[in-house]
């Protein structure tokens, strides 16, 4: 057996930073992304922001919805979730401190770490609320504080409802996220198509 033992490199943010392609960087080891996202995902991603958007404004609370940004988590641990929620302002650069919430949409090569290792990680650095939608079989976990500060499973059946940021309430519906055709209706008399998922309608 070689005495030499295996080595294994270490990440900095500032190592990060000069890095081509899409990376995330988990206590100093670099771990490539998936590449990029079916549409599927993204028409997910685009409902989940949208709703998120509109109530927000629509109180105004003094928040912003931003998806896909970095969060530096610290000088060796660097994320991209699919989308947060952020109290105050947009950031100038990329986000530094932990969002009010967190959502994640699942793929096949990223649904073991988002289930595992982004989970401890989002709950150690206070993130109130933590969101894993699951396209293939639609549905939603949702991860909230209860009042002694810790986190509660939920399965979401048909909606659920959390506040961010103090004063921002928040209600989303399973059907309002996953909502897709396999087909666009282009005329009044088209016929509708088989949907994709149960909440999906034309």
């Amino acid at each position: 057996m070689s005495a030499v033992p295996n080595y294994i490199p270490r990440y900095t943010v500032e190592d990060y930073a000069m890095w081509e392609g899409d990376w995330e960087l988990w206590n100093g080891l670099a771990v490539s992304m998936s590449p990029s996202s079916f549409g599927l995902h993204q028409l997910i991603l685009v409902n989940l922001a949208g709703e998120l958007r509109t109530q927000i404004r629509g109180q105004e609370c003094h928040a912003v919805v931003l998806a896909e940004i970095d969060w530096i988590v610290s000088p060796e641990t660097v994320v991209r979730p699919d989308v947060i929620v952020l109290c105050g302002d947009v950031p100038e650069k990329h986000v530094e401190s932990p969002p009010a919430l967190v959502a994640e949409i699942l793929s096949a090569s990223t649904a073991d770490r988002d289930r595992t290792f982004k989970r401890e990680l989002y709950e150690s650095q206070g993130v109130d609320v933590y969101l894993i939608v699951d396209p293939d079989n639609p549905s939603m976990i949702a991860y909230l504080r209860d009042n002694a500060g810790k986190w509660v499973e939920q399965s979401v059946v048909d909606e659920v409802e959390f506040k961010l940021c103090g004063n921002c309430s928040v209600t989303l519906r399973l059907a309002n996220l996953f909502q897709w055709c396999r087909a666009v209706c282009v005329c009044p008399s088209c016929e509708p198509r088989e949907p994709i998922g149960a909440f999906a309608s034309c």
